[in-house]
């Protein structure tokens, strides 16, 4: 975002995704007079700020500020309309800001549909602050943050909350608040499917929307992408989390569309639905907008952060620069000549793991690394795992919308791994709607008898439908009897849960990196309950997983 950053510091700080034609001006009419009229009346008469604030991507000296302010109330998300809104930022040590290290202001614009970013600079290592926006004589919530530590610092710890896949019309987005309730997390990360594209009704809740998208057509435009991201950012929970801890987040698919890669998407019919660099586009710019995420390189969000010595965090985007997903489950997936990752991507990745001298090397990763064989399922649960994973539900057992359809690229980032005694690589992973803790094996074929070049957790859905869902059986049904087939027939699968939603989170000492998974009671019941179900850790050195049976 280009917005004219003022001067007005303290001494001691330093500045700073085929359905449905959606038409911009028509979805802009329809969607000003009913959002208009959702506001509060004192909308209309001083800037408001509703979608909450939230930091991101903390540095030992800084952090990335945003919010978004409605200056009237015809300025909904996506509208292009509302004045220009001078909007100041504070930063303090307290949550009373009575000891104010930072402080500036910005102009917030239509043509950055109002939204507001501040980078920060010249704040303590490994330290909370408390920040605020103002605007019109109105302040936004106070929210709390953390920047990293030093990057020659001996940590003790680090715990990050880890979700994915959030679907706002399947259920509540109870996960966020857990999160936020803990007040223990040095950041939280979001490993893509942030928000959905579709159209109200694809794609809900056993069939059934719980509550319904906006806009409600498919998102295509700018304006459309900017409405649903608008519509997210109202959900109380993820403006809880938001407010306590900073986010750590990349894109996956449905931030753009359902399976897309560099040329397209399965859910983009060219043409129809406009041009795909268009559309990809649009939905990058509001990407960029509404999340608290520093545009990376080449506008991407691959990019990388450090926490002292104990762990650094490489984030990958592995759809900007993917080949197509192959259509058979042979031959194609091994083409060396496709990738998952793009030649600068997968470059910079190896030698940032090689480089690295911090005790973990975690990479945020948006689909699983470690090979899954489904072919051993019966019928009845292969097809609807096909549909879950968006596969053709007759004769193909292979994701090859996962890294499994691009072997190549993960048989050369192994052997990098193993040729270069890289150890204690943890891969973070969502997308699946599963969870589940892995070995990454060099040869899947041989496993355990070949050696295993790091490990993984995905954590599974907060809201997106998992297995029992599509099936629509009781919770737990599927699991029991998918389970046990998947992890014979993958022997480096030491768990997988098939069936319930909830979040992840990841605690980290020198000695091991262990991951707590925790279940919702109900993503449709708005005050759902949360539980723990399963850890896992993976000893330093051993790049294996096992399971120890007391979250952290």
């Amino acid at each position: 975002m280009t917005s004219r950053l003022r001067s007005s510091q303290s001494a001691n700080s330093l500045s700073p995704r085929r359905r449905t034609v959606v038409k911009a001006a028509a979805a802009a009419a329809v969607l000003a007079g009913p959002l208009a009229s959702a506001l509060p009346a004192r909308a209309a008469e001083a800037p408001a700020f509703l979608h909450g604030v939230a930091s991101g991507d903390p540095l030992p000296d800084g952090i990335l500020l945003w919010t978004r302010v409605t200056p009237a109330s015809e300025a909904v998300p996506g509208s292009g309309l509302g004045p220009d809104t001078e909007v100041s930022w504070t930063v303090a040590r307290d949550k009373a800001f009575t000891t104010i290290v930072a402080k500036g202001s910005t102009l917030a614009t239509a043509a950055s549909d109002h939204t507001v970013k501040a980078d920060i600079r010249g704040l303590a290592p490994a330290t909370d602050y408390w920040f605020r926006f103002s605007a019109g004589g109105t302040d936004s919530p106070p929210a709390r943050t953390r920047t990293a530590p030093a990057a020659d610092a001996a940590v003790p710890g680090l715990r990050f909350g880890v979700v994915s896949c959030a679907n706002w019309e399947a259920g509540y987005f109870s996960a966020y608040r857990h999160l936020a309730a803990r007040g223990d997390l040095d950041a939280w990360l979001h490993l893509g499917d942030y928000i959905y594209e579709y159209k109200s009704g694809d794609y809900g809740t056993r069939g059934t929307v719980v509550r319904p998208h906006s806009p409600a057509g498919e998102i295509l435009t700018l304006a459309d992408y900017r409405t649903r991201h608008g519509r997210y950012k109202t959900d109380p929970d993820l403006q809880a989390l938001h407010h306590k801890a900073p986010v750590v987040a990349i894109w996956d698919d449905h931030e753009f569309a359902d399976n897309s890669w560099s040329g397209g998407a399965v859910n983009h019919t060219e043409g129809t639905e406009g041009a795909w660099t268009d559309r990809q586009a649009a939905a990058k710019q509001a990407y960029f907008e509404w999340m608290p995420v520093r545009p990376a390189i080449a506008g991407t969000t691959y990019r990388r952060l450090r926490f002292g010595k104990l762990a650094d965090l490489a984030l990958l985007d592995l759809r900007s620069f993917r080949s197509q997903q192959a259509s058979t489950a042979s031959g194609s997936v091994d083409d060396p000549d496709r990738t998952i990752t793009g030649r600068a991507q997968l470059d910079w990745l190896k030698s940032g793991l090689k480089a690295s001298d911090t005790t973990w090397r975690l990479v945020g990763n948006s689909v699983m690394i470690s090979p899954f064989a489904v072919g051993s399922l019966s019928a009845d649960l292969l097809k609807p795992l096909a549909k879950l994973l968006g596969l053709p539900q007759e004769g193909i057992a292979l994701n090859t919308d996962q890294w499994d359809g691009y072997t190549d690229d993960r048989r050369e980032l192994l052997a990098h791994l193993r040729s270069n005694a890289i150890r204690n690589t943890v891969f973070l992973t969502g997308d699946i709607h599963m969870a589940w803790a892995n070995d990454v094996p060099v040869d899947a074929g041989t496993y355990p008898l070949s050696a295993s070049a790091a490990t993984e957790f995905v954590v599974t859905s907060v809201t997106s439908d998992n297995l029992d869902d599509i099936v629509k059986v009781p919770e737990g049904t599927v699991s029991a009897i998918a389970s046990p087939v998947i992890r014979a027939a993958n022997r480096h699968v030491h768990w997988v849960d098939t069936d319930r939603h909830g979040y992840g989170v990841l605690d980290i000492t020198a000695d091991r990196a262990q991951m707590d998974y925790y279940v919702l009671s109900d993503r449709t019941n708005p005050n759902a309950t949360s539980s723990w179900a399963r850890s896992y850790r993976t000893r330093s050195n051993t790049q294996k997983i096992e399971r120890t049976y007391d979250p952290v």
